[in-house]
């Protein structure tokens, strides 16, 4: 009888389950891996960003190189992604005044260095509708490419912001911890 209720509990729509090479969370699935720019990323985790009791997103974190630490994956140089598939209607501002927050608890003594940068990457972010998705991109050498319903809404330099942007999710005082371990795959 546990074997059947664990089952239902980790297949049924809202639970969290692999199968066929794809993990699903809240409706939103995901592949364990995929191909980008002739790199093979691997899915290192899925997690639920709430606000109070909102849902607000499902974010899967993709890796060349799998890891649980999260200051390890967002100082590594490789290529990062991040995805945010959204569970409601946000407003672009306030996607980004949340995640300026985030640059605020995590960046630390580098935060006046990315002021401007974190500005520009601001007004990258556009209002979403449920089911829209962000996805944040770092490749070495460059900086974060932010793509918005499958289309390049923009840029911003340098491997310190990008470094400082995945520390939002993954660093000492993320705004959600249930969504950093879920990330982490913890």
């Amino acid at each position: 009888m546990k074997t059947i209720a664990m089952f239902l509990l980790l297949t049924l729509p809202g639970g969290l389950y692999s199968a066929g090479g794809e993990k699903t969370l809240k409706g939103v699935t995901m592949p364990l891996s995929m191909e980008f720019e002739g790199k093979k990323l691997e899915l290192n985790g899925l997690g639920l960003r709430t606000k109070v009791v909102f849902k607000v997103y499902v974010a899967g974190l993709y890796l060349e190189k799998t890891s649980g630490d999260g200051m390890q994956i967002a100082a590594s140089e490789q290529v990062k992604r991040i995805e945010l598939v959204f569970l409601r209607a946000v407003g672009g501002a306030d996607v980004a005044k949340a995640i300026t927050e985030g640059f605020t608890n995590n960046a630390g003594p580098v935060l006046p260095a990315l002021k401007d940068r974190i500005a520009k990457f601001g007004k990258l972010i556009p209002d979403v509708k449920k089911g829209d998705r962000l996805l944040f991109v770092y490749r070495p050498g460059t900086g974060i490419e932010v793509l918005a319903g499958g289309k390049a809404a923009g840029s911003v330099e340098g491997k310190d912001f990008a470094d400082a942007l995945f520390r939002v999710w993954l660093g000492p005082k993320p705004s959600d911890k249930a969504l950093k371990a879920g990330l982490l795959g913890l």
